[in-house]
């Protein structure tokens, strides 16, 4: 399985990012390879749609997971109209994240906000 994580850095020791839409980078890491990539997300400078845009990353590199401390409700109907799942990171390290993730100790994300619409990458 592919798990998705917005992170700031192209590291695994990086700490998870707190904006979805506004990530430099989301780490794709396969769990039965061990094997880590990282994209940079293209709606970074985005003038509007950052949510969207990094969704349809999430989903075009076929993760079926993904970690994140928050997600607007644009960007969650694309990805859960994918068959995403998203749960909310409980830490602020990747590692104890996908750590916790393996070890069932996170939770689904139902607090999906409204997003920052008109907010132009602010």
């Amino acid at each position: 399985m592919k798990i998705a994580v917005p992170v700031d850095e192209k590291d695994l020791e990086t700490n998870v990012c707190g904006s979805f839409g506004r990530a430099p980078y989301f780490l794709i890491y396969e769990t039965e390879t061990k094997k880590s990539t990282f994209i940079e997300n293209s709606a970074l400078a985005s003038p509007g749609g950052a949510g969207i845009k990094a969704a349809q990353l999430i989903v075009d590199s076929q993760a079926g997971v993904l970690l994140t401390p928050r997600c607007g409700e644009n960007a969650a109907g694309v990805l859960e109209s994918a068959g995403i799942k998203i749960y909310r990171t409980r830490f602020a390290s990747v590692k104890e994240n996908l750590d916790s993730l393996s070890n069932g100790k996170l939770s689904l994300l139902e607090d999906i906000h409204a997003g920052f619409h008109g907010h132009g990458g602010e």
